[in-house]
């Protein structure tokens, strides 16, 4: 009985969350503009479904969301939206984003704080350097609108307040989820920008105008672009969201 129980309880938070994803997925609620780019939400109750509920849950919530991004495409069409038509760029990389931020968040648990830390500021330190060298790289040059410096100041205040959040701030587990909440999210994007390359590649490089041999310059871009904000956020959320829901518990 317990274990049916069990079961349930699973599959009732797998669905709400599924939900979740969907709402933000066909609605304006699944992005948050950052400067001229936008920084997708659409991922994070996977993750906090993973870390909550294991990774079945996180799988499934993956696949709704996976299959939403379907429905997304054929409701909303754009230019490029016939790769995402594509189960391989639309529905696996969402699901593998469930089972990767369970078994971080139980490695990086099992390996300590120590590690979970050196990971966590390797990550922070990482970002920081990038985000400082891209912003003297560009000063005064005069092809990088405003709004691209005013962006990277952005995420560099951004990333120097997770550093210190993490430092300060987080106890115990959090630091586990910090880890967990940033792999999930290059999961999704490095899942999908891949997926787009190496099958849909010269296809999506016409679909924009661009040159076929640039298409993965072009992808890459992109995806630094969006995934750099994309974890912040979600570190942020997921942080937040799980150290909730654990308190009341």
């Amino acid at each position: 009985m317990e274990k049916k129980k069990f079961t349930v309880k699973k599959m009732a938070v797998a669905g709400v969350l599924g939900g979740i994803s969907a709402v933000l997925g066909l609605t304006p609620l699944g992005f948050i503009p950052v400067g001229p780019t936008r920084a997708t939400i659409m991922h994070i109750p996977v993750i906090i479904g993973a870390i909550m509920e294991g990774p079945l849950v996180g799988a499934l919530v993956g696949l709704i969301f996976g299959l939403f991004s379907i429905l997304q495409a054929i409701m909303n069409p754009t230019p490029i939206s016939v790769v995402f038509l594509d189960p391989l760029v639309s529905v696996v990389p969402r699901v593998l984003i469930g089972i990767v931020s369970y078994y971080v968040y139980v490695l990086f648990k099992r390996l300590g704080q120590k590690a979970s830390k050196i990971t966590l500021y390797s990550i922070w330190g990482i970002t920081l350097f990038y985000l400082n060298f891209n912003l003297f790289r560009n000063i005064g040059n005069k092809e990088i609108s405003l709004w691209v410096q005013i962006f990277n100041i952005i995420l560099i205040g951004l990333t120097i307040f997770i550093g210190y959040y993490s430092n300060k701030k987080l106890k115990e587990s959090a630091i586990e989820v910090v880890v967990s909440a940033a792999a999930g999210t290059l999961t999704n994007t490095v899942g999908v920008l891949s997926g787009i390359y190496f099958i849909h590649g010269e296809q999506y490089a016409l679909k924009l105008g661009l040159d076929p041999s640039t298409a993965g310059k072009a992808i890459l871009g992109i995806g630094i672009t969006n995934g750099i904000p994309e974890i912040i956020v979600a570190m942020i959320i997921v942080t937040s969201v799980v150290a909730s829901l654990k308190k009341s518990a």
